[in-house]
């Protein structure tokens, strides 16, 4: 019998290790760029984009990162999403930057509130490209002007930046959660990679030809869906370097919050995929329980080739932090066995709770991808009805 089980978690962790490890250097190499790209002499026109839901804590820093930028034409636009606190004030008092703000309205039915405040900024933005900025996210006075460099040369209609992390010594980065690790191992032509953070799309393209987010209102990571929709011949995924310099502070609540409300949706949103996604993180988490028991009973050759697994996998998430945190990346292959026992509970979470209806964005509930697919369906029709 311990012959049986050595031969099972052998063959199954290995298999995990292999794919895990092909994926993740595949993804590495596809998403890093390695040179800078030349100025454009005659810049298109760029409006940033920033949805906002009470963000005191980020606003402020946000904007005056955004206002440094050297890009020449460039816009600014703000919609405040019903803010409780003084997100409001913080946006109003850029005005004399040329900021512009936008005061939210009741949200409409069958919208989530983020993909409202992005219909709306896309609406009312001007500029020949979009970039939509999370309010956590930073750049650098280069960024916007690297990043319509690469997607004129590249010739792309959407591209999006997977941030890093520069603060490696707090311990929301220490032990925050692996959301931006699966995006890159689930990466694959007919679902890229895509991250929220930072994206930018060719205006026209988002408005004109995908008919903006009416069509995705309900969706959970509508920039994902747009990606796929538009296709990897016209859109990159990128990890971020020294180069283009976007990085990104977020608190461990929020940071369980989000992975709260992407994971089971990330794996699908189907039950079949989750109870997959559930057995391939137990699998994950077995190398520590075997070594904890090992304090308990006599060792064995099962816990020394659990050891074996866990430097292993610690080794490749290792790899993941050498290439996301740069600084300090030595610090993440010692927190792997806390950091993958995290996710096994915050993706039970996950999935209990879009089973129970009790997910949330910002105080407001979402739904399950499937509820929410069909909310999509049956408003668009509404809509087509009302026309």
């Amino acid at each position: 019998m311990i012959i049986l089980i050595y031969i099972a978690l052998t063959i199954v962790l290995g298999a995990l290790l292999l794919t895990f490890t092909f994926r993740l250097e595949r993804s590495i190499r596809q998403f890093q760029i390695n040179k800078r790209y030349p100025v454009i002499n005659n810049a298109p026109s760029v409006s940033v984009c920033v949805p906002a839901r009470n963000e005191t804590h980020a606003m402020t820093q946000c904007l005056e990162r955004v206002l440094a930028s050297d890009y020449p034409k460039m816009e600014v636009v703000v919609f405040d999403d019903e803010s409780s606190d003084d997100t409001s004030i913080l946006i109003n008092s850029f005005a004399h930057a040329g900021v512009r703000f936008i005061p939210g309205n009741p949200l409409p039915t069958g919208w989530l509130g983020r993909n409202y405040a992005l219909e709306t900024l896309a609406r009312e933005a001007s500029g020949t490209y979009i970039i939509f900025l999370g309010v956590d996210t930073h750049i650098k006075p280069d960024t916007i002007s690297q990043l319509v460099s690469y997607m004129m040369t590249e010739n792309l209609e959407m591209t999006s930046v997977i941030p890093s992390r520069n603060d490696t010594w707090r311990s929301n980065v220490l032990f925050g959660y692996l959301r931006y690790f699966w995006q890159l191992l689930l990466s694959r032509p007919s679902a890229p990679a895509a991250a929220s953070s930072l994206w930018m799309i060719r205006r026209r393209t988002l408005l004109s030809t995908i008919g903006g987010f009416v069509s995705h209102k309900a969706e959970v990571e509508p920039e994902a869906r747009l990606a796929s929709l538009i296709g990897i011949k016209a859109y990159r995924c990128l990890v971020d370097n020294q180069q283009l310099g976007i990085s990104y502070e977020k608190k461990w609540q929020s940071q369980r919050e989000t992975s709260r409300r992407l994971l089971y949706p990330m794996v699908g949103g189907a039950w079949v995929a989750a109870l997959g996604s559930l057995i391939v993180l137990m699998l994950l988490n077995v190398p520590s329980v075997v070594l904890i028991s090992g304090l308990f009973v006599e060792w064995s050759r099962l816990h020394s080739l659990s050891l074996l697994y866990l430097l292993l996998f610690a080794a490749l998430y290792g790899r993941y932090t050498y290439v996301i945190w740069g600084r300090n990346w030595w610090l993440g292959p010692l927190v792997w066995p806390v950091v993958i026992f995290q996710e096994l509970c915050v993706f039970v979470e996950s999935v209990y709770g879009y089973a129970r209806g009790t997910v949330t964005w910002k105080g407001r509930p979402v739904k399950s991808p499937k509820m929410a697919q069909q909310a999509s369906l049956h408003s668009n029709a509404n809509d087509q009805t009302t026309i």
